[in-house]
Order: C-alpha cells, then sequence, then structure tokens
C-alpha cells in the first residue's frame, strides 16, 4: 500500500491491541513456569572443557549422576578441551539457553580473560551462575634431599641463593602456577618455572630430581606425601586438610588473604529461564549435601562448597580482579 494512502489505527484499536498484548502476557509466563515445572525433557548436556580423567571432568561426571536421578531425567558428560578452556567455555556462552547445556568449569573461567587478550565469553555477562560446587587446594611440596621442611626455610633459602630454585607445575597459567608466582610475590623471592604438561609429568619430574620443588592440586600430590617421598611445606585453601592434620595453610603462616584453591562451578547460558536456574541450583545443592556424594568426593581431593547462584554471582565479581592483579604483580603478559 501507498504509505500516503496508509490508514492509520484510531485510538480504540490501539487500547484494544496493547489490552489483548497485556493479556498474552500472562499465558506466556505460565508457559515458561509449566516448562520448568516439566524440566527437564531430554536429555542435559554438561559441557567440560577440559580432556577426560581430569580433576574437572571427575566433578562434572559425580554431580551428573545425582543431578540426573534427582531431577529424573538423562545426564551426560561431553568433552570440549582446548585453549585453556576457552572452546568449551565459549562453546556452551553461545549455546541455546534452554537449561539442556550446561557448563561444569574451573578456575580458569575467572583465571582465563587476564591471561588471554581476546577470549569468546565475558565471564560476567554470558553466563548464568548456578553452584559453586567444590574446590581443591593446591600444594607445595619439595623434594625431601633439598632439606627444605618449611616457607619460612623456603623463602631464607631462597633469598640466600637467588636464582637457585626451581619450581614444576601442571603448565603456565593454572592455578599452581599462579599460585607459585603468588608465593614469591609474598616472600620477595625469586624461582625458577619449569611447566609441564600437566600434573602427573610435574610431579615426576620432582621425583626424578629434575626439579627441586613443585606446585600442584593436592590429589596429585597427596599419595607421595602421605608416602614420604615428597615433603609438604604448605597448602593454599582456607583450612587445612583432613588427611594432612600437620601441614598448615599460608594463611596459618601469616600470609592474610592467601589463598589461591582450584574451584569448580556450574553455569547455564545468560539467558536460561530463572526458574531452570533455580531448579538446577536447588537441585546441585541437594545432590552435594548427599554424604555418599561428599565421601567420593573427598577421595578425589575436593571440600564440597555447595553455595547457590547468588553467592556464585558475588565470588565471581570479587576472583575476576582478584587474579588479574595476581597475574599483572607476576608480570605475566596476555597471550
Amino acid at each position: 500500500m501507498d504509505d500516503n494512502k496508509r490508514v492509520l489505527p484510531s485510538r480504540r484499536q490501539v487500547l484494544k491491541t496493547a489490552g489483548l498484548a497485556a493479556g498474552a502476557a500472562v499465558p506466556l509466563l505460565t508457559t515458561r513456569r509449566a516448562l520448568a515445572a516439566g524440566y527437564p525433557q531430554r536429555t542435559i548436556k554438561i559441557i567440560v572443557p577440559f580432556a577426560p580423567a581430569g580433576p574437572t571432568d571427575i566433578m562434572a561426571r559425580i554431580l551428573g549422576d545425582g543431578l540426573g536421578n534427582a531431577l529424573g531425567g538423562n545426564v551426560i558428560v561431553e568433552n570440549r578441551p582446548g585453549a585453556s578452556g576457552n572452546i568449551g567455555i565459549g562453546y556452551v556462552a553461545h549455546a541455546e539457553a534452554d537449561g539442556y547445556t550446561l557448563l561444569v568449569t574451573s578456575s580458569a573461567y575467572v583465571v582465563n580473560p587476564s591471561l588471554f587478550a581476546r577470549i569468546p565469553y565475558d565471564p560476567y555477562k554470558d553466563f548464568a551462575p548456578i553452584t559453586e560446587l567444590g574446590t581443591t587446594p593446591n600444594m607445595i611440596v619439595a623434594s625431601p634431599k633439598l632439606g627444605i621442611n618449611s616457607i619460612a626455610e623456603l623463602f631464607a633459602r631462597a633469598k640466600a641463593k637467588p636464582d637457585e630454585l626451581n619450581y614444576a607445575s601442571p603448565g603456565a597459567g593454572t592455578t599452581p602456577h599462579l599460585s607459585a608466582e603468588l608465593l614469591k610475590i609474598v616472600g620477595g623471592v625469586q624461582i625458577t618455572h619449569v611447566p609441564f604438561s600437566g600434573a602427573a609429568p610435574a610431579i615426576q619430574a620432582l621425583l626424578a630430581g629434575t626439579t627441586q620443588m613443585a606446585v600442584a592440586a593436592l590429589p596429585a600430590a597427596l599419595p607421595f606425601v602421605q608416602s614420604g617421598q615428597l615433603t609438604a611445606l604448605a597448602l593454599t585453601g582456607e583450612h587445612r586438610w583432613i588427611d594432612l592434620p600437620n601441614v598448615p595453610t599460608m594463611i596459618e603462616l601469616g600470609y592474610k588473604d592467601f589463598v589461591a584453591d582450584t574451584a569448580q562451578f556450574l553455569f547455564a547460558p545468560a539467558k536460561t529461564s530463572p526458574d531452570i536456574v533455580a531448579t538446577l541450583a536447588t537441585k546441585s545443592m541437594e545432590v552435594l549435601k548427599r554424604p555418599a556424594v561428599i565421601s567420593k568426593l573427598r577421595d578425589n581431593g575436593y571440600d564440597v562448597v555447595a553455595h547457590g547462584s547468588e553467592a556464585l554471582s558475588k565470588y565471581i565479581e570479587g576472583e575476576v580482579p582478584r587474579w588479574h592483579d595476581i597475574i599483572v604483580k607476576a608480570g605475566i603478559k596476555p597471550v
């Protein structure tokens, strides 16, 4: 129709249409709640942005088993590793926000924004936080042949003989690596970093005498500390580990706020229905509080957290800038 001859609606017609639209909002809201109430209606997929059999994969599979039972549906885990977790995280950031594609990831989520010049997600905007699942502390360990049995002795040796000491880590940019860099910052010392392609080769290098020390997640180092093959100097978590009652935390040693653990989180894409997010949060926390799940996660080196959406959101807001500050102070340049 010619624009000059277009018939504009009357005021009455506008009001009538607006009334219909307002009335339509109620059924739409009811439909969304009905869908959430019937959720899930098909298989839920949890994306893990790391390789199978690693700490995050183990967490996701333990959670997935319990969550499937709690929801009365099927939950599977799919691994999409690469680029320090960025590939898998980015995949979920752009997935359909229907509650059927979720993400279980580690502290890489809050660290990567400062390690990389570009990442495929915005840690504040692209996800709906569901639950903080658990944490595992990192452990600072040394070869008994080194003759260092405490952090105080480590700092004294490093200051007396600069550049003599080295340490192994599971790789550049991992939380064990950043824990060691934070250790160097608070101690005012220089210790050479020797990165490996995972916790197992890092520990093996230490056992073989290739390196003098290592910083690794607790599960990787614990058996060798318990057998006496390695000396544990300190833990980087908030409290002592139940199986290592004599190993202090860095906080206990007087280094305030020295917490550099590896946390695990559950997320959904940002526009997922709040009702579905609430359901997932409630059910996840129920699963995490089961004694059998707590025991299984403890056996794998995890301390269960089970904090909900609001607490996880605040955690992210604090952790992204905190790790940025550590990375800048350590002189690590984004790649």
